[in-house]
Parts: C-alpha cells; sequence; structure tokens
C-alpha cells in the first residue's frame, strides 16, 4: 500500500512510498483512511523524525478488518479514529479503544478535525473544572485546540478571554462565544480565575500576573517553541497565590474512543463546529505542510484520499 514516509528534508518533509499492509495485533481494526488532519506538532516531529516512525494521528474512513479479539466495530463502519501514528495512509490499524463509530451525518472530512486537537480541548474542560460565571484567559487561541475549548467553554458559562495576533481569528472565536478578543496577552483585563497558556517563552509569566489570588494556570504548550519562563518574583504582580500546573492530553482515565463519541455526538448535534482551513488531495501533503509552517490555515488542514 502507499503512505508518507518522512525524509528529515525542511522543504519536502514527506513522500508517498510503498510500505507493508498493517499487521494489526488482536484488539486492533483496519481501517481504510477517507481523510486525515494535519498538526502543527507533527510538522515539528518531521524536522528530526525518529527512525521507524510515520506521521499520522487523526484519520477518519471506514473499518475494513474487525478486531480478531471481537472488541470494537463491525467491518462497513464508519469512523474516526486517533492511532498513535501511521495515519498518513491507503490503510492503517488502531486499536478499538481509540475509535468511535461516526453517527449519520458527520462527514469523513469534519470528523478527521476531531482528535488531536478535539480530544485536548475536551481534556483541558475538564482539567480547568467548573467554569461556568468563572473567567478564563487563553492564550494561542487561534489553532485547534482554541477553538474547540473556546465553544466548549462559553457553552458551558464561562467569560473567555482569548488572545490571538490576527483580527480576522478573533472574529472568529467571536462567533463561537468568546467575550473579549485581545492580541497581546498583555492587554487581558484580568484577573482571571484560570488562565490556560500554551505558547511559551515570556507569554506565561505575563498570562501568570493575570491570575487572581488562588487561581489555577494551565500550561499545555510552547508553540512560540521558546521555553516558557517564570520570575517568581513577579508574582506577587499578580496573585499572592495560585496554582501552576502541567497538562498533556494523554494523561486521561477515559479511552480516546469514549472521548471521540463524545466529540462526534456534539457536532452531530450542532454543539461544536471544527474549524477547517484547508481541504486537499493527500497527494498535496508535502505542499500542506510547508503552508501549516507558515501558519497560512486558520484552523485544520484536512487531507482526502476521495477527491476534493
Amino acid at each position: 500500500m502507499k503512505a508518507f514516509m518522512p525524509t528529515g528534508d525542511f522543504e519536502r518533509a514527506v513522500i508517498l512510498r510503498d510500505v507493508p499492509e498493517p499487521d494489526p495485533a488482536p484488539d486492533c481494526a483496519v481501517v481504510e483512511v477517507e481523510a486525515y488532519s494535519v498538526n502543527r506538532g507533527e510538522t515539528f516531529q518531521l524536522e528530526k523524525p525518529a527512525t521507524g516512525w510515520r506521521p499520522g494521528k487523526d484519520v477518519a474512513g471506514t473499518v475494513i478488518r474487525s478486531a480478531a479479539d471481537g472488541s470494537g466495530p463491525e467491518v462497513g463502519a464508519r469512523v474516526v479514529a486517533h492511532p498513535p501514528a501511521a495515519g498518513w495512509a491507503e490503510r492503517v490499524a488502531v486499536q478499538t479503544s481509540q475509535l468511535a463509530k461516526l453517527p449519520e451525518g458527520v462527514d469523513p472530512i469534519v470528523a478527521a478535525a476531531l482528535p488531536l486537537a478535539g480530544l485536548s480541548a475536551l481534556r483541558l474542560l475538564r482539567a480547568a473544572g467548573q467554569l461556568a460565571g468563572r473567567r478564563v484567559l487563553m492564550t494561542g487561541a487561534s489553532g485547534g485546540v482554541g477553538h474547540y475549548f473556546t465553544e466548549l467553554a462559553a457553552a458551558g458559562g464561562a467569560e473567555v478571554t482569548a488572545v490571538t495576533a490576527s483580527p480576522e481569528r478573533g472574529a472568529r472565536l467571536e462567533e463561537l462565544g468568546a467575550d473579549h478578543i485581545v492580541h497581546d496577552v498583555a492587554d487581558a483585563e484580568g484577573p482571571f480565575d484560570v488562565v490556560l497558556e500554551s505558547v511559551g517563552g515570556d507569554s506565561l509569566q505575563q498570562a501568570l500576573c493575570k491570575l487572581r489570588p488562588r487561581g489555577t494556570l494551565i500550561w499545555f504548550g510552547q508553540a512560540s517553541r521558546s521555553a516558557p519562563t517564570i520570575d517568581f518574583f513577579r508574582f506577587w504582580e499578580g496573585p499572592t497565590s495560585g496554582t501552576i500546573r502541567h497538562f498533556d492530553y494523554t494523561d486521561s482515565d477515559v479511552p480516546d474512543g469514549r472521548d471521540l463519541a463524545t466529540l462526534v455526538s456534539y457536532v452531530s448535534k450542532g454543539r461544536l463546529h471544527p474549524e477547517i482551513g484547508l481541504v486537499a488531495n493527500w497527494l498535496e501533503t508535502p505542499d500542506v505542510l510547508n503552508t501549516l509552517r507558515t501558519r497560512g490555515v486558520r484552523g485544520n488542514a484536512v487531507l482526502t484520499r476521495t477527491g476534493v
């Protein structure tokens, strides 16, 4: 079968090659891939790819071989899945605990935009706790996680301030329920009960100073690719006390499949609207990767094997 393999070349990061068919474990189904989403984090991994690794964590398609242990959906079921890798291919083996059936009316292109960003947003909501009536600040809100989190948190009664460099993307976040849009974290009017920080560098320090006493800052990324720094003497510019915690979306007691089922249910009911900024044929994957690197896509980029 055909699959994209990393090249280690920055300008042409992947190339289509012949690879062996999936050899599934007993608890894995084989999915014929119809669409997959490209995450910005994968563009970073492709700069120094690990030996034997193939990209692809967000896929949607059809089960063509059910799991030998009897778990998971039957052959012919439409699914969304979150394999650990190797999804930029014609077929991929996925543990049944990492996939969910798609309801009627949810397109594979839409579903493919859900897994990593959607799981991150849903689990950030859990980490933040009860948000009804609370003031929330989110940095780096322009990406997929920011869009999902903003819509879900606003629907849950939070007052959301989103930080985004782009007025256009800020307008979209307002449509999704953000109460306030700022283009620099320094301009956010605190204090905030919860701060979600994903930029890194000095952004974390600035956001920390916006926290209310005994509030919570959750650090979940460094999109700037600069490590966050904290000067605890500056802590007193804001709260007198507070909690700082790290968030990793993979650290969850809920299986991916169950959370994916929740996400596709929200989409089916019109409660969640994936932000898809680009849809292209999968043969265009190398070019799409370059577009993502230059932040040329608002929301998710989805590649489809069924044409556009």
